[in-house]
């Protein structure tokens, strides 16, 4: 038997959308009603078959662990495990047609947010080609006027009867029909805008509401806004994730925001008010006398908007003292003075007890 990927055309590692364009490609060029010759209507017969493997995800998966015809072998033929079912329990049961309308699948796409619109919230429009009803056929398949006709292989029953001999004697198998696919009827007229399939791709513009509090890797679901299935079926779901950029000063941990304030020396011994922007404006922060280099200051309802439930996180100010790296003579001066006249000896240091200060901060950040 021919390999079904070269029978469409595609390379085993292809997925299922470059599957069906194949398939569409071929239907276009081979279909008995645009090509009546006998042999292209058996290759057309090939083709058909080839894709309800390999558009099926398990009957694949039994063909390319086997090899066979889309189920896996049994004791060297192409007896497959339905068959074995049949044989040992009765068989033959007819299932009926399928329908030929399919839920379609679901979409994903990705969105970039500042940290201002994920903290307040705020709306965007989005563009994303997906697949919709087919605007010829309103999601039939046909071409205008048409309608599908039953299948005269299976009356319309979706599937044939075969008889086999096993080791318990004569059994009757039931499987989909290979001329209908088993859906029980045949479009013999297809609708050249969708080759039948009863949807197109098409770019729509979808209205976003992005609530307030979100963060990266959060999704917001739009029901019935995926892909159309099959023979104009349902929908899937349309899911936004979120991708929130890097601020340029302000570093986001959870609900609570981090900023970083570099003060002087002057104002670190001697106190003072400072402004600090924040995501609702500047803000003046009171700085303590003798505040150290690494102290934190918390301003309360300045962070981040929470997803579920009112209220906002808090804003820590992270102080850094910046030491002066060059003076002047005159500078080094008064601070040589200064020292003198707080009692400190140049060279001279103090060891820090473990009990507090930086070493319990480094204890606790590497839980020691």
């Amino acid at each position: 038997m021919a390999d079904l990927y070269e029978v469409l055309g595609v390379d085993r590692d292809a997925n299922q959308d470059q599957i069906k364009r194949a398939y569409r490609k071929l239907v276009r060029e081979l279909h008995p009603d645009i090509n009546p010759d006998p042999q292209v209507q058996d290759r057309f017969k090939d083709i058909t078959a080839a894709y309800e493997v390999l558009s099926d995800p398990q009957k694949r998966a039994n063909y390319d662990a086997g090899g066979g015809n889309g189920f896996g072998n049994f004791g060297g033929g192409n007896f497959g495990f339905g068959d074995i079912m049949d044989a040992f329990f009765g068989g033959g049961g007819s299932r009926g047609p399928r329908s030929r309308k399919r839920a379609g699948q679901d979409a994903l796409i990705r969105i970039e947010v500042d940290l201002n619109e994920a903290c307040f919230g705020t709306e965007r429009e989005i563009t994303v080609e997906s697949a919709v009803i087919c605007p010829k056929c309103d999601g039939s398949g046909c071409a205008e006027g048409g309608h599908p006709t039953m299948c005269e292989i299976c009356k319309g029953r979706g599937e044939t009867q075969h008889v086999t001999r096993s080791f318990i004697g004569q059994v009757m198998t039931s499987r989909p029909c290979a001329n209908c696919q088993g859906y029980g009827s045949v479009i013999t007229n297809p609708c050249r805008e969708c080759a039948g399939d009863g949807r197109v791709r098409s770019r729509q513009t979808i209205p976003v509401k992005i609530p307030a509090g979100v963060e990266t890797g959060n999704r917001i679901q739009l029901s019935g806004r995926g892909e159309v299935g099959p023979g104009g079926g349902p929908a899937g779901d349309l899911y936004v994730e979120i991708v929130q950029t890097p601020h340029e000063f302000l570093v986001r941990e959870g609900n609570t925001l981090h900023v970083a304030l570099g003060i002087s020396m002057a104002a670190a011994a001697l106190g003072t008010t400072l402004t600090v922007e924040t995501l609702d404006g500047p803000i003046p922060v009171s700085i303590k006398p003798g505040i150290q280099s690494g102290a934190t200051i918390p301003v309360k309802g300045k962070g981040v908007t929470h997803l579920r439930g009112g209220g906002r996180g808090d804003l820590i100010v992270h102080v850094e003292v910046h030491t002066p790296s060059k003076l002047n003579k005159e500078q080094e001066e008064l601070l040589r003075k200064f020292a003198q006249l707080r009692g400190e000896k140049e060279g001279e240091s103090q060891m820090q007890r473990q009990d507090g200060g930086f070493f319990s901060k480094f204890r606790d950040a590497f839980g020691r």
